[in-house]
């Protein structure tokens, strides 16, 4: 069988939804990531032992396990607990959890490599602990972690593809639709590999501009 290409142009639109919401759910997935992997990291290593222990636990937990596993977990299984999140939250908690593990092990390399000096100045200046870690030390940290974090974001791009699996409308879960319509699963599928690159190069060109900019800073 030949390929025809002529089949993709009337989808176009389809598509571009599918990215629009491929990079939105990036954004969201990715900042939560961030965040919890921020606080992760600070309270396995300042926090109190017993607090610290069943976070190390959660953390080995969302390594340890696939993450198509988890997000069956939160949407079928919250939902026999009583918990009903929307598919689309249920996604992007999901990615976000499950990165936020990976970020955290990075912030946590990172917030070890900030010069002990850089501390013991903020209190010599009347920073208490928790001021120290957010004025000094989890900044200085976040400017280490950045680029293994923002590689991180490029493979969390392309998981979305995994959401498609609970009927989230992103980029793979349209080439779907489209190829349910036309059985042409080649073009649609090349096609929309081509725009997670053409993504990809934006984000890794974004990534080394940011790179640039903290060296500059440092």
């Amino acid at each position: 069988m030949s390929f025809d290409f002529s089949v993709v142009p009337p989808y176009w639109e389809m598509l571009l939804i599918g990215l629009l919401w491929t990079v939105v759910i990036t954004a969201i997935a990715g900042t939560v990531s961030v965040i919890l992997g921020i606080g992760i990291a600070t309270i396995t290593l300042y926090g109190p032992r017993i607090v610290a222990a069943p976070v190390r636990a959660v953390i080995f937990l969302f390594m340890g396990t696939p993450l198509l596993l988890q997000l069956y977990l939160l949407y079928y299984g919250l939902s026999q607990l009583g918990v009903l999140l929307p598919a689309f939250w249920t996604g992007v908690l999901g990615l976000g959890l499950h990165y936020a593990a990976y970020n955290a092990d990075i912030f946590r390399a990172s917030l070890k490599a900030v010069d002990p000096g850089q501390a013991e100045a903020a209190r010599s200046l009347g920073f208490g602990h928790l001021a120290t870690l957010r004025h000094f030390i989890i900044p200085q940290s976040f400017l280490t972690a950045l680029p293994q974090v923002g590689n991180n974001s490029i493979i969390l791009l392309k998981d979305t593809a995994v959401l498609s699996v609970l009927g989230i409308t992103e980029l793979v879960l349209n080439a779907q639709r489209a190829i349910s319509e036309t059985y042409r699963p080649f073009e649609f599928y090349l096609t929309a590999a081509v725009l997670y690159y053409v993504v990809n190069l934006v984000m890794e060109y974004l990534l080394r501009i940011a790179a640039r900019k903290v060296e500059a800073i440092r």
